[in-house]
């Protein structure tokens, strides 16, 4: 039996001009768009995937969000990675459960969510308490208070207290500065990538990263394009618009010294 909508859940509303809404569902309450005012009653204890009927007469679709949805409509303090550049960190990362991950940055918890639902469990080392307030809160929201998520206020460029680490996630300007102490973090084999906005801070990363004292190899960095396409009868065409740069991703292996 599908599980019906319940007081306290998110939601997502999509208007016939497909702009989304999010929602944590509330008896009695109402939401209020351009488009109209929607009961929140009308849609507890329903089915997703139906069409109810806001007060001006327009229709809105009610789904379960995806994780991609809540990333992109939450709230936060800092600028999230996008969705495009998180499945891909899973896999450049080979992020699995039960992974000891070292997250540096959390923003405002985006990445922090993927990983955890990937089933690793996460310290996070941020400078803003207000960053890591928001992040946590994102957290609790979307995967619950039990995750398996911990956030101390440090820099991470002044030393990783953990070690035997699986893997190392580095959401931040200058994370060169951070390969020694992350030499000693992770375990041999393990894996580091930094998530980073130019090429010229990555260009400083992989100088750090081949250095010839450094026990890290199989460097690599990559960016992300993301195209989509208008398919409508004979209109098929790409989009006029594309998320093209967000950012580069650099990986590399501890090796055994």
């Amino acid at each position: 039996m599908p599980q019906l909508l319940e007081a306290g859940e998110r939601v997502l509303l999509i208007d016939p001009k497909e702009r989304r809404y999010l929602l944590t569902l509330v008896a009695d309450a109402t939401f209020h768009t351009h488009a109209g005012v929607v009961a929140h009653d009308d849609i507890i204890g329903g089915d997703e995937g139906r069409t109810i009927t806001g007060s001006t007469g327009r229709q809105f679709l009610v789904l379960r969000p995806t994780l991609s949805d809540i990333v992109v409509k939450m709230p936060r303090g800092a600028q999230v990675i996008y969705p495009k550049d998180l499945g891909a960190i899973l896999m450049a990362a080979d992020i699995g459960p039960g992974q000891r991950v070292l997250e540096a940055g959390v923003g405002s918890g985006a990445l922090s969510m993927t990983v955890l639902r990937a089933g690793a469990e996460i310290i996070g080392y941020e400078l803003r308490e207000d960053f890591a307030e928001r992040a946590q809160a994102n957290v609790a929201a979307t995967l619950g208070a039990d995750a398996k998520y911990r956030v101390e206020i440090r820099d991470v460029t002044e030393g990783i207290d953990e070690k035997d680490l699986d893997r190392i996630l580095l959401d931040m300007p200058e994370p060169h500065k951070v390969i020694e102490a992350a030499a000693t973090a992770l375990r041999p084999g393990g894996i580091l990538l930094a998530y980073l906005p130019t090429i010229n801070q990555t260009a400083l990363l992989r100088a750090a990263l081949d250095a010839d004292e450094v026990p890290f190899g199989m460097s690599e960095t990559q960016e992300i394009m993301r195209r989509t396409w208008h398919v409508e009868a004979r209109s098929v065409r790409p989009d006029h618009r594309m998320v093209g740069h967000t950012g580069f991703l650099t990986t590399a292996r501890r090796l055994s010294v």
